[in-house]
């Protein structure tokens, strides 16, 4: 929340050249006249002159709308730049900013839908479109709409749950922006956009969701890696559906498969001698055995 000293410095004017400009000639005029013929009345008129002169010159920054009352009733909305008002008759009752106003806002303690506390912080834009309404409709425009986003995003908070505030910032943007709006909108103020900033959550609360998420991924690698298996398997199965009429290609494979281990230096392979019989390899094994001895031989073979 915007606090009374920010405020204040929000709504400082600057000051009004002009007038002052005005009210010392008028002073200095008044200063000779009573030199030169020695009497107070003239010069008096003169200061009061001045006074009133500066007091019906006023001018508007680029950016603002000055609401003039007359007699305590709405006359008109003055400015940007210079212009006049009738003194005592009328005033300018407030300058209103028309350029765009960012409001930072937050809920500390809020429960979602699901009771977990938590805090948020946002961050509005806001723009006044109707500078009548935003002064005659609210007494403090700015303090309102500061007070209904707040309560606006209490309100979205209880009714959300903390796994979509944490994924979904951009649908509870939208929904705070259109709550808002339809809340400023009858006092003349336009909410251009609204922005979650950070959603704080308890530090054992994190805790917890660490070791929920550590939990989802090893089961997630559990589940793929059963996955691979049964496709290895099924891969297997139509192996076997091949090779079981082919004694010829599962003989070229399981040499295939002596080969591949045979060939990385310092390999042991065994062999059964079943296997050996069934494929006809003794001739081949005792060559590999005389291999193995044979200098630089990186593979053993035992049948």
């Amino acid at each position: 929340m915007v606090n009374n000293r920010t405020r204040t410095r929000l709504l400082r004017r600057p000051l009004n050249v002009v007038s002052l400009t005005i009210l010392i000639l008028f002073l200095a005029g008044a200063a000779y006249t009573a030199v030169t013929t020695l009497s107070w009345v003239w010069p008096t008129v003169i200061v009061l002159a001045g006074l009133l002169t500066a007091a019906a010159i006023k001018v508007a920054q680029q950016w603002e709308k000055a609401v003039v009352l007359r007699l305590g009733k709405f006359q008109r909305l003055a400015g940007p730049g210079l212009f006049v008002i009738l003194p005592i008759i009328d005033s300018v009752s407030s300058w209103v900013d028309q350029r765009i106003v960012a409001t930072g806002f937050n809920a500390e303690q809020t429960l979602t839908k699901d009771t977990v506390p938590v805090d948020v912080d946002a961050v509005m834009f806001w723009v006044v479109w109707d500078a009548k309404k935003a002064a005659l409709e609210v007494q403090d425009y700015r303090a309102a709409v500061e007070w209904a986003a707040q309560t606006a995003l209490r309100d979205v908070i209880g009714k959300t749950q903390l796994a979509e505030m944490l994924a979904g910032r951009e649908n509870i943007d939208a929904e705070l922006r259109r709550i808002i709006d339809e809340r400023t909108e009858p006092w003349g103020i336009a909410v251009q956009s609204v922005e979650i900033r950070d959603v704080i959550i308890p530090t054992s609360l994190q805790d917890a969701m660490s070791r929920e998420a550590q939990a989802e991924r090893e089961r997630r690698a559990r589940i793929i890696l059963g996955t691979a298996e049964t496709e290895i398997a099924s891969k297997f199965v139509e192996a076997a559906k091949i090779y079981k009429g082919h004694e010829i290609a599962l003989h070229l494979r399981a040499m295939n498969i002596l080969y591949e281990g045979l060939k990385e230096k310092g390999a042991l392979v065994v062999v059964p001698s079943t296997a050996v019989e069934t494929m006809g390899l003794g001739t081949i094994s005792g060559l590999t055995s005389l291999a193995g001895q044979a200098p630089g031989a990186g593979g053993d073979f035992k049948g």
